[in-house]
């Protein structure tokens, strides 16, 4: 009789690919390339061996982008497009479609936000409709599109980046931003049960605070980053470049069993609970421009720190002039 522990019965362990989280030869359209986290993503899939259709409006940052994607010897191509824009989507899936002939992932990262500090009772339907537009429609336009050519090839992983902010309240939320990521969560649920059958695999990143060029204004410059530390358990911002190991466990093969599966990228914020003990600067923004809150908000424990005054004046250009010569 053998036992469990004889060594005919002994579990082997499962032999892994050589290159678990290679895409060399996958073809990956990403959109908002041009700068901030979709630049680090593009070099990213370029170093793992992607070839790459770049999406984006801004065409010469997204042109320098593509060029040193290039330099990494993969195919990548820059396409301008507004991903709200509904045959600016059927054009850009077209062009990926022509040049390769497939469409192995997609990546929805283009979205933008806003940065005024209007409260929500005061927040206009217009800046409302073009977030939603660009951050959750552009996004399920792209999945729909994409999705018809990765169901009839029986494979494909579609990536939305979402946000920290569409899992839940947070003193830092905009009101559009995360109604447009909190449907965009949803709809990645769905889309993740809806064609796993059919080889498609749909999931999201939802990153933190984390610091790029583009956020470095309002996280470093005006004391944001060490408020949003404090609330943090790790204590710290994200680096952009920590989205690359979610991103490339999606994209590839590593995660062929994944479909439906939100992953924070977050330094433990989402799994924190609370709220502001301190009141953010940025409270005070929507009286600047003429929209304050209705009604006594929360005042905070204590006031706001000295070294945090610079986040309680504003943003340059948007609540007071920048200084001579910037703009």
């Amino acid at each position: 009789m053998r036992t469990v522990g004889s060594s005919e019965q002994a579990a082997q362990p499962a032999s892994l690919p050589a290159r678990l989280f290679d895409l060399t030869g996958k073809v990956v359209l990403l959109t908002g390339a041009s700068y901030g986290l979709g630049e680090t993503m593009a070099k990213g899939l370029a170093g793992a061996g992607a070839n790459l259709v770049l999406a984006a409006r801004t065409m010469d940052s997204l042109e320098a982008v593509a060029a040193e994607c290039s330099a990494a010897g993969v195919d990548a191509i820059a396409v301008g497009a507004d991903v709200s824009d509904e045959s600016d989507v059927a054009r850009l899936v077209e062009t990926a479609m022509q040049r390769h002939g497939r469409i192995d992932v997609l990546v929805n990262n283009a979205g933008i936000s806003d940065m005024r500090g209007i409260p929500a009772e005061n927040f206009d339907i217009e800046t409302f409709r073009r977030i939603v537009d660009v951050d959750m429609l552009g996004a399920f336009m792209l999945a729909r599109d994409v999705g018809r050519h990765m169901l009839a090839a029986g494979h494909g992983s579609i990536i939305n980046i979402c946000s920290i902010m569409g899992s839940g309240a947070n003193e830092l939320n905009v009101i559009a931003y995360t109604g447009a990521k909190g449907g965009l969560l949803n709809l990645t649920y769905q889309l993740g049960c809806e064609w796993a059958d059919r080889g498609v695999r749909v999931n999201a990143i939802s990153p933190g605070f984390i610091v790029t060029p583009m956020t470095e204004p309002a996280l470093g410059a005006l004391g944001v980053s060490e408020y949003v530390a404090s609330r943090t358990p790790m204590r710290r911002v994200g680096k952009a470049e920590e989205l690359l190991g979610p991103l490339l466990f999606l994209a590839s093969d590593a995660s062929s069993y994944v479909t439906g599966l939100n992953l924070l990228v977050d330094g433990g914020t989402n799994a924190g609970n609370g709220y502001y003990q301190v009141r953010p600067g940025h409270h005070g923004w929507g009286a600047m421009l003429g929209a304050p809150a209705v009604g006594d908000t929360y005042p905070g424990l204590a006031p706001l720190p000295d070294r945090l005054a610079p986040w309680a004046a504003g943003v340059p250009g948007i609540h007071y002039p920048p200084p001579a010569g910037e703009d």
